[in-house]
């Protein structure tokens, strides 16, 4: 790495580490690898767990890895899954052929984390084809029952005549992130289940991305966790190197 890069890398985390103070990670996910090819779409040296054969795998960072999935599901056999440009990272977790119901999936454990206010961040993008309303929901009992989260929320689209911006792996642009309370219910449960559900059928054959997927134990300022991403990302290509 030369020193403009890793002055750079130490300047974003030392930004997201003061913005984030009373924040501490439980989990993360930066798709920091570009999935293979072939079946499951799992990245290199991650480890996957079921259920379901497509997902981005355990999360990369937080207190509370072990165990944690982040997958998708999608009804038609014809989905693919991709990695291509995160917002403000190089990859993220992409797919297409949607239908009403299909859902990225998130399972991590909430034990130890604390009681000191749950929340999720995440950035969510889509073609000028993908689909644009989600709802997001939780489970604390392996999905037996379900909590809208956010109901009908709108994703922006990236890129296009249409967008208001475009998803650079240089530059992380707030207004795709959103962040959003799990509540008490999330407290030290062994299992949590948050699914970004689609509700939109009349774009199917788009596709939708999401990236910088991180639950945490304080509501952090907007985008800090992003950054916090960026910075640890860059940092462990800079100890891999």
């Amino acid at each position: 790495m030369s020193f403009t890069r890793l002055a750079v890398a130490t300047a974003v985390a030392a930004a997201a580490v003061t913005a984030t103070a009373s924040a501490d990670l439980v989990v993360g996910w930066t798709m920091p690898t570009a999935f293979p090819t072939g079946t499951g779409n799992v990245p290199t040296g991650q480890t996957y767990l079921p259920p379901g054969p497509n997902g981005a795998g355990v999360a990369d960072q937080g207190t509370n890895t072990a165990g944690s999935q982040l997958s998708a599901f999608h009804t038609l056999a014809a989905a693919t899954y991709t990695s291509p440009a995160g917002n403000g990272n190089q990859y993220s977790f992409s797919s297409n052929n949607w239908t009403i119901g299909d859902y990225y999936e998130a399972r991590f454990s909430t034990i130890g984390a604390g009681t000191s206010g749950l929340s999720v961040s995440w950035d969510q993008a889509r073609s000028a084809t993908g689909p644009s309303i989600f709802n997001l929901v939780m489970s604390v009992d392996g999905g037996s029952s379900w909590t809208t989260l956010s109901a009908s929320y709108t994703v922006l689209q990236s890129g296009g005549g249409s967008a208001p911006a475009t998803w650079s792996t240089t530059t992380y642009n707030a207004i795709y992130t959103s962040t959003v309370s799990l509540g008490a219910s999330a407290d030290e449960k062994s299992l949590v289940i948050l699914r970004w559900v689609s509700t939109q059928t009349t774009a199917a054959a788009g596709s939708n991305r999401i990236d910088n997927v991180f639950v945490n134990n304080a509501i952090p300022a907007p985008g800090a966790l992003a950054l916090l991403g960026v910075a640890g990302l860059v940092g462990s290509r800079r100890r891999r190197g």
